[in-house]
């Protein structure tokens, strides 16, 4: 027992020596720190009064900038670097490489740039391998959209530090701009293992992967970075666009909406081009309301924008006229009672029987006997839904099924126009070619011709 406290004792009073020895220590590097202090802001105003009787004593000069460089004063730095520059031309005893390049970082840091292009290029004209030299003209080439040149740059940069992700970040986007994405994916895979919480560094890899066909990598990096402040609406723009891609519609929708609730922080651009896809889905699904609302933003902001404002038109139209709507937009059993109703009210006082209805997927082809008080025929009626220009081939073919039915006439309607070969091929044909501006009449009027066709029937 008496041997365990006596080493509980010595355990202590080491300790205690122990804490001593590191106090001690501690105030001695402290003070040298202090002396060293007092050593530097004194040799900094006898520098700083040799300036005041010469301001190109370049001695004081390189005192003053190697201190202004340590504190990162970048104002100061670039003022004296670049008197040191000057002086360099003259002077052998001014390190020319350093004064080149402290000017062109400080020049970097104050945004100007032609200043720091020329300094880079003379500090690289001393020393080819320098990794701020090259990493910095290779961040301004990229700046200027010299991709090209960014890229041979950053790859001198990388190959003198192969581990700095900012350098690979780059390397790999300037890739990416020239359209080299496998050689891109493994730079920018490497900078986001260096920094994996770097969220521009994961979109661009995301980027990377959509470019390459990998959409399921892509997505699940879009689908994770919709909740980013800065990135979430670019993020929710390119998962959508995925998801609309491979027509999972409702994944789509929600993807645009989240994007549209960044609408304080996002871009103009990334706001027009996320309301445009998400009207796009919801025309798809029929909702046309909230489609046009969508566009008619877009089209605030932008009057040129795509083809809003011919998606607005017809739209419009097709919002404010139901019959429309069901011709351009309606199932295909809609569609089909539509024409036979337009059949059915076509010809005022006549008796009217549908024989045979033929579906395609372009177009529905309705065969009908019609009895009047003067003349009775068979009809053919052909309804083409496709908002395009007819050609002379759907005419000529629409032809033919007058000759196999033995129609006496063909009567041929379109929600767009006939072209002109379509035109002059029934000029000597019974066929008459009813255009959109026509249909739209029988479309505004089909309900109350219904209704008097009903009444004369009777």
């Amino acid at each position: 027992m008496g041997v365990i406290i006596v080493i509980i004792g010595g355990i202590g009073v080491l300790g205690v020596i122990l804490v001593m020895v590191m106090t001690g220590r501690f105030k001695q590097g402290k003070a040298i720190q202090q002396k060293r202090a007092k050593t530097q802001e004194m040799v900094f105003k006898q520098a700083n009064k040799r300036l005041e009787q010469n301001h190109r004593d370049p001695e004081a000069l390189a005192i003053v900038g190697e201190i202004y460089f340590q504190e990162n004063n970048w104002p100061a730095v670039f003022k004296t670097y670049e008197i040191l520059v000057e002086l360099s031309l003259t002077n052998k005893d001014i390190h020319e490489f350093e004064a080149y390049l402290r000017y062109s970082l400080a020049a970097v840091q104050l945004g100007k740039q032609d200043e720091a292009y020329k300094g880079l290029l003379m500090a690289r004209s001393q020393q080819q391998n320098n990794f701020d030299v090259n990493f910095n003209l290779g961040l301004i080439e990229f700046q200027r959209k010299n991709y090209e040149k960014a890229a041979h740059d950053l790859i001198q940069a990388c190959r003198q530090n192969p581990e700095h992700p900012t350098a690979l970040r780059y390397l790999g986007e300037s890739l990416i701009n020239l359209g080299k994405y496998k050689e891109a994916l493994p730079l920018i895979r490497k900078a986001v293992d260096f920094v994996p919480d770097d969220k521009e560094c994961l979109f661009l890899l995301a980027s990377c992967y959509f470019d390459l066909g990998r959409t399921e990598q892509a997505q699940n990096i879009f689908s994770h970075l919709r909740l980013d402040p800065v990135l979430g609406a670019t993020a929710c723009l390119r998962s959508g666009t995925i998801n609309m891609e491979q027509y999972h519609d409702v994944q789509a929708i929600q993807d645009f909406e989240i994007g549209l609730k960044y609408e304080k922080s996002a871009s103009p651009e990334v706001l027009a081009e996320l309301r445009y896809r998400l009207a796009t889905v919801y025309l798809k699904q029929n909702e046309i309301e909230k489609a046009l609302s969508l566009l008619e933003l877009i089209q605030a902001y932008n009057p040129e924008y795509k083809d809003v404002k011919t998606l607005i038109d017809r739209y419009q139209e097709l919002n404010a006229n139901k019959n429309y709507h069901i011709f351009m937009l309606g199932s295909s059993a809609d569609f089909i009672a539509l024409c036979r109703k337009i059949v059915l009210s076509y010809y005022t006082r006549a008796k009217v029987k549908v024989v045979n209805i033929t579906n395609r997927s372009e177009w529905v082809d309705i065969i009908a006997e019609v009895e009047t008080s003067k003349w009775s025929d068979m009809i053919a009626f052909r309804f083409i839904r496709t908002p395009g220009a007819v050609g002379e081939l759907a005419i000529r073919d629409f032809h033919v099924r007058l000759k196999e039915m033995r129609a006496g006439k063909g009567i041929c309607l379109s929600c767009g126009k006939y072209s002109d070969e379509a035109k002059r091929f029934t000029e000597a044909r019974l066929i008459d070619l009813i255009e959109k501006e026509k249909l739209m009449e029988i479309l505004n009027t089909l309900d109350a011709r219904m209704r008097s066709s009903a009444m004369a029937q009777k």
